[in-house]
């Protein structure tokens, strides 16, 4: 930071690393998101991999995107080093074919601590449109406000009301015209959900929630954009939208739900109920085939591979996994091809999206969107399920499920509860 820089428009990264004492950091707080959460500045932005050691805490603002577009015009503008990320949100509508004008959060931001295994990076980025070195004094400022880490409190609010949208009777009554909908041929498959609204006992520091839930929800992607100590979008998904290594690309059909169960007879009876169920695998094979449809135009390889269960702690799904060899290394593309997948939204897309708008009760905004990052040399989103909006003492939670011919209503709102309580039963005494 004491160099000097030049006094001309530009974009640079700062880097330092070094190797961690692995069982040194596991007798302290193993998180950084107990870092992030201490600190006076925002947005913040917290990122945990589903399966690789891989978490991220990054915070402050150099450069803001409303579109993923933005995005890669700048990396090719500034000419970014390849593994420079800028981390966010899509939002349920972010496509490309809508021009752009839909939610998007996407940042380049000033301060990225990383962990990978047993190495440890902080990352300071700069940019300027007139003179890197008044961004680099500005940076420095910005630094001395970073503190040490104190630990996050836990979680210590209680649920004293709740509140479906659609109501349960609402619910049989959008589901049936779901049905008749799919009876006309107008759609294959739609994906309803509600919001359920906690009202709480006092009011809820996100990073409590987060830290609960990632203690709690394994096998999940985690992360969580803050934009104060009690405002944040948070997510616990166990579902990729894809993983580009340059031009290979990775992504799956996650569609298929039965119930878990902390015995593990009784989940690998239900999983094996969830193999050899007709609706379940339709529903599956249905999302399989309209992504293998939206990549082949642009892919000189697809690949699917079998079936396979991935239990949660409430839910079970089924998973096919997908990889492609792409023409190209476009992330906008990626994203226009892949979001919203069957899975969260229906087919034909526009008809189930038509549908979802018309009749659904709220506006998804960032559920069933993806959060990530990208950079040049490659990018992760993960889809945003199991999601939390938190505002002080309401929370919003999100769940979904797909229809399909012979939905039952009531047997559709049980997989409603059985995915919410991913989230919701972080605030019973004990968490089973």
């Amino acid at each position: 930071m004491r160099e000097p820089q030049p006094a001309m428009p530009g974009s640079r990264q700062l880097v330092v690393s070094s190797a961690l004492d692995v069982a040194a950091a596991e007798e302290s707080e193993p998180s950084l998101l107990s870092w992030l959460a201490t600190q006076p500045v925002y947005p913040q932005f917290y990122w945990q991999h589903r399966q690789e050691p891989e978490e991220a805490a990054v915070c402050g603002v150099v450069r803001g995107f409303r579109h993923i577009n933005d995005a890669e015009r700048f990396f090719q503008h500034y000419h970014s080093a390849p593994d420079v990320r800028i981390w966010g949100l899509n939002g349920f509508e972010q496509t490309l074919e809508e021009g752009g004008h839909s939610a998007g959060y996407l940042f380049l931001p000033r301060v990225e601590v990383m962990r990978h295994s047993n190495q440890l990076s902080l990352k300071v980025n700069l940019f300027s449109e007139t003179s890197l070195q008044a961004d680099a004094d500005e940076a420095a400022a910005f630094i001395k406000f970073l503190l040490p880490a104190h630990p996050i409190p836990p979680l210590s609010s209680r649920i004293v009301a709740e509140h479906h949208q659609p109501s349960r009777k609402g619910w049989v009554a959008m589901l049936e015209q779901a049905l008749a909908s799919i009876a006309a041929g107008d759609m294959e498959k739609v994906v309803l959900a509600r919001c359920t609204t906690l009202t709480l006992s006092q009011p809820l520091r996100a990073a409590s929630m987060m830290a609960a839930s990632r203690t709690a929800n394994h096998r999940c992607f985690h992360f969580m954009l803050a934009h104060n100590p009690e405002q944040a979008f948070m997510v616990s998904s166990p579902e990729r939208l894809y993983l580009r290594q340059g031009k290979t690309l990775n992504t799956e059909a996650l569609a298929g739900t039965v119930a878990s169960d902390d015995n593990d007879r009784t989940a690998e009876t239900l999983a094996q109920w969830l193999m050899n169920d007709n609706k379940n695998q339709c529903e599956n094979q249905l999302v399989v085939e309209d992504i293998s449809q939206r990549l082949q135009h642009a892919a000189s390889t697809l690949d699917v591979m079998p079936p396979e269960v991935i239990r949660l702690r409430k839910v079970q799904h089924l998973r096919r996994a997908i990889r492609a060899k792409r023409h190209q290394a476009s992330d906008a593309a990626c994203l226009n091809d892949l979001q919203p997948t069957a899975a969260v939204a229906g087919l034909p897309r526009q008809a189930a999206r038509a549908f979802i708008h018309e009749v659904e009760p709220f506006t998804r905004g960032w559920y069933a969107g993806s959060a990530g990052y990208l950079s040049l040399a490659q990018a992760e989103f993960c889809v945003a399920l199991r999601s939390a909006e938190i505002n002080g003492e309401k929370i919003n939670l999100y769940a979904g499920t797909g229809i399909l011919p012979g939905s039952d209503p009531e047997q559709e709102w049980v997989e409603l509860d059985n995915k919410a309580a991913g989230l919701k039963t972080l605030f019973a005494r004990e968490v089973s």
